[in-house]
């Protein structure tokens, strides 16, 4: 027989940051609550891709119907600045800064000193060349103030190398404490980091 509660711990186990005790929590939560709040998270679930599509420009998952995102179509953003972020929760943090007003690109993830993890670098050149000539003159890293984030942001200047007569390269200023990840920086934060960032 199946230990339904052992198996679905194990589930939410995957979950980055969840660990086993925070895990059980989540099972027992769904255990206490009514069949329709269960069958409702299950439908959500189930229903996940239905809607949600991963943008072919800036990388991010978002609720949209044509070629691609909000933000990559919207014509009010300057298309002078991309800014780069590891992950789809740094984009959101940004945009509830409403400090930046520019285009976005989505790495995927960090690449670890020991050289595992991987990140989007041909989408990215990509990227990179076909907002060049609608003006793009500034990549702006804004990756985690931690070792992997420094060790993503040196691989993102080697590869875009051949691209440095086009654009300048900056990084986000004062503010971000080393070891801290732009996800869960505070909005004033996040903004004066943007305002002192400076060119690497």
């Amino acid at each position: 027989m199946i230990d339904r509660v052992e198996e679905l711990a194990r589930a939410f186990e995957r979950f980055p940051g969840i660990g086993p005790r925070q895990a059980k929590r989540f099972v027992y939560h769904l255990l206490n609550v009514s069949g329709y709040d269960r069958e409702r998270v299950a439908d959500l679930i189930h229903h996940l891709a239905d809607d949600v599509r991963q943008c072919p420009y800036c990388m991010r998952f978002a609720n949209f119907s044509g070629v691609a995102c909000t933000y990559c179509t919207d014509p009010n953003r300057d298309d002078a600045l991309l800014l780069v972020v590891e992950k789809d929760q740094d984009l959101a943090a940004l945009e509830r800064a409403n400090a930046y007003r520019g285009r976005y690109f989505v790495l995927g993830g960090v690449l670890t000193l020991s050289g595992k993890g991987a990140i989007r670098e041909r989408e990215l050149i990509a990227t990179i060349e076909r907002q060049i000539p609608l003006g793009l003159t500034e990549l702006v890293l804004a990756l985690s103030a931690t070792s992997e984030g420094e060790h993503t942001s040196d691989r993102v200047r080697e590869i875009v190398t051949p691209l440095r007569d086009h654009l300048r390269i900056s990084v986000l200023g004062r503010g971000l404490a080393t070891g801290s990840e732009l996800e869960y920086s505070d909005a004033e934060t996040l903004s004066g980091a943007l305002q002192n960032r400076k060119e690497t």
